[in-house]
């Protein structure tokens, strides 16, 4: 980690996320006089679960990758954190810590922003406020949904959500697989990495996906897809 100064060749001048268009010049002002720019490089932790929080984070470049660590070794993966996205919201609303742990899967550029501003801003600026509410309400309904994934769905079930999920992503960052581990893509589908091998090879002796080294190209998304719906 690396805190970034003005006169690093890394440092990004102006707040440009929509969600900071929505502020007035005092508001902007407030959150500049606020905020700390840092560099996370890759495999840094951005928050640890648990740990106190007095600051928010926002993703400005890069991607981290978001889990829960359970009271043995095994974790459990929620997302995938991109640009333009919050970290540690919930410290602002009802917690002090973090209750979630993040990772860089890139080397991230990040705003540490004390949560007291953001809680004032949230206060006296309805539009920014409803901004905040909708990415809320969008990342529950995501958690509900891989939360009845978890409960219901057979290993392959899980594995082809999984899959398709992470694909997902290759818009944005066409290396997505290359970025992950194979436990790591075991994590999230909520199964062991030794299940997580087999059934990638079973999906690819079945002309689902082809495996290239740490790649993962899906070659059947209907096949996948099925297999994703019957659980």
């Amino acid at each position: 980690m690396k805190t970034l100064l003005e006169s690093d060749r890394e440092f990004i001048c102006d707040i440009q996320s929509p969600c900071f268009q929505m502020l007035s010049e005092e508001e902007t002002e407030l959150i500049k006089a606020s905020k700390t720019q840092v560099l996370f490089r890759t495999g840094d932790n951005l928050t640890k679960q648990g740990v106190f929080a007095s600051y928010v984070l926002f993703i400005i470049t890069g991607l981290a990758r978001q889990y829960i660590e359970g009271y043995t070794s095994k974790s459990f993966n929620l997302r995938i954190i991109r640009p333009g996205e919050f970290i540690g919201l919930s410290a602002v609303f009802n917690k002090n810590t973090f209750t979630y742990s993040s990772v860089a899967i890139t080397d991230c550029q990040v705003y540490l922003i004390e949560k007291e501003a953001i809680a004032n801003i949230i206060k006296q600026n309805g539009n920014f406020a409803f901004s905040l509410i909708q990415r809320y309400c969008e990342q529950n309904a995501d958690l509900m949904n891989v939360t009845r994934n978890l409960l219901y769905k057979q290993m392959n079930g899980k594995m082809a959500d999984t899959l398709l999920y992470i694909d997902s992503l290759k818009t944005e960052n066409k290396d997505i697989f290359r970025l992950l581990s194979r436990r790591d893509i075991a994590e999230f589908a909520g199964i062991s990495a030794e299940s997580a091998v087999k059934i990638l090879k079973s999906f690819e002796e079945e002309n689902i996906i082809q495996l290239k080294e740490k790649d993962i190209t899906i070659t059947n998304y209907e096949k996948l897809k099925e297999i994703s719906k019957k659980g």
